[in-house]
């Protein structure tokens, strides 16, 4: 009950059928109750007015009273529904059992008119009225049976409030479901947007009780999308202007390696000199960020993923060599698929330098492409560490590196390929490259085939 109360609080459509079930159970009862009273009197009117024609047709006709006793009552008649007609003077000459036949032992004194009496305990409806001729009948009729009637004919009446009103219910239920689905609607709508995806929400369509909170989702919405322009605009214009020092240093440093110097000094150069590409390295990675985050760039034409593969390995190759490292293309399948060519190499070029960066010297880094019923899947397997599934949705955060590893890097890649990954509507899964050792990590980028074009 505590349950149902804090619900009945808290939702307005819950609150609003609620009401309404009560209310309209309210006056059906009301309703109910005074149809049944009416037609309940309306029917005793009309059996009081059964008892005034028969006694009226007696007159008329000047009809004889036979009385059951004497053969007078038909063999198949209903005893309860009888009526029964007699003199009135002649009643209580011959008392006896009135179910067996005898007269009723009505007191001669009645006026005329209707009476209720009891008679040997049992009620009766009693018309008195005094014939043409001067002689006094009495029409009646057990009351049992009359009220019987009567509560048959009140409950007919009151039968299509029992029908209606549970269908009253659930109609009036299912309207102001329907009502709330607009609300419930744009709730999902809001509910389903991307992060980047903060366009206005359309009004034309809700109820004017409901675009008042639409405008201020609204306007929190331009709010919120001036802010991550502004912030993306800092993050852009802050690389840029620190890309000139950077340059500048990397000059300088090379000209200083030109020069005598000891060993000692050599060496801190050329720590000094790595330090300054790594810097350069966070740089272009944050404004690959930065552009990531801006407005997507519409593609014009399916993308080879093989001539992609090969123009990241022909960038990456001299890395890979420096390290001994074993990398290629597993397989000569090809797909096409329809998404922006830079974003498309921004995310293999990332996969594959993190591959080759984290697998050890002499490793193997593996790249491949297959397609199933509903997606492309893109593959970059590699033979280093691999990442524990504790840390598998962790990773994809801005400057998040996986704990007790020594590789130097920015914490960007993943992030940068989650962002483009969201943006082309593509899912990432990671696992291990062999997962009874679970070492290695095995990226898995699935393109839904509503953005790829025909497999070659």
């Amino acid at each position: 009950m505590d349950g149902f109360k804090r619900r009945l609080r808290e939702s307005v459509q819950l609150r609003l059928s609620f009401s309404l079930s009560l209310a309209i159970l309210a006056v059906a009862i009301v309703a109910g109750i005074f149809s049944f009273v009416s037609a309940f009197d309306e029917a005793h009117e009309l059996q009081d007015d059964v008892l005034r024609q028969v006694a009226a047709l007696f007159d008329r006709r000047h009809l004889p009273l036979s009385h059951p006793g004497d053969g007078g009552r038909r063999k198949d008649s209903d005893e309860e529904s009888r009526v029964i007609v007699q003199y009135l003077g002649n009643a209580a000459a011959a008392p006896g059992d009135v179910d067996a036949g005898a007269p009723l032992p009505l007191p001669a004194a009645l006026p005329d008119g209707l009476h209720t009496l009891k008679v040997n305990g049992e009620p009766f409806r009693v018309l008195v009225k005094t014939m043409t001729t001067g002689e006094r009948i009495a029409v009646a009729q057990e009351t049992g049976i009359r009220d019987e009637i009567a509560r048959d004919s009140a409950l007919r009446t009151v039968m299509p409030f029992l029908i209606l009103v549970p269908i009253l219910l659930l109609v009036v239920a299912d309207l102001v479901r329907k009502m709330f689905r607009p609300i419930a609607s744009l709730a999902a709508e809001i509910d389903h947007r991307g992060e980047q995806e903060l366009h206005p929400v359309e009004e034309d369509h809700l109820p004017v009780e409901v675009r008042p909170f639409v405008v201020a989702i609204n306007r929190l919405l331009d709010r919120v999308a001036r802010s991550m322009e502004t912030q993306r605009r800092f993050v852009a214009d802050a690389a840029h202007e620190l890309r000139t020092p950077l340059t500048a240093l990397s000059l300088q440093a090379e000209r200083l390696a030109n020069a005598d110097m000891s060993e000692l000094a050599g060496e801190r150069l050329l720590a000094l000199r790595h330090g300054i590409e790594r810097g350069r390295n966070l740089l272009d990675q944050l404004l690959t960020l930065a552009k990531t985050q801006s407005g997507p760039d519409l593609p014009r034409s399916p993308v080879s993923v093989q001539q992609v593969y090969r123009r990241i390995l022909e960038d990456l190759m001299p890395l890979a060599e420096a390290r001994h490292i074993d990398i290629g293309v597993e397989c000569d399948e090809d797909a096409q698929v329809l998404v922006n060519e830079a974003e498309l190499m921004a995310v293999v070029r990332n996969l594959v330098d993190n591959a080759i960066r984290y697998t050890p010297d002499g490793g193997r880094v593996d790249l491949s492409v297959a397609i199933d019923d509903q997606h492309v899947l893109l593959q970059v397997r590699d033979s280093g560490p691999g990442i524990p599934p504790a840390e598998q949705e962790r990773v994809f955060d801005p400057f998040y590196r996986v704990l007790g590893n020594d590789e130097v890097g920015s914490g960007l890649g993943l992030s940068i390929v989650k962002a483009i990954a969201d943006r082309m509507a593509a899912t990432i899964r990671l696992g291990y490259s062999d997962k009874k050792a679970q070492s290695g990590l095995c990226v898995t980028v699935l393109i839904p085939k509503a953005h790829s074009g025909q497999g070659s």
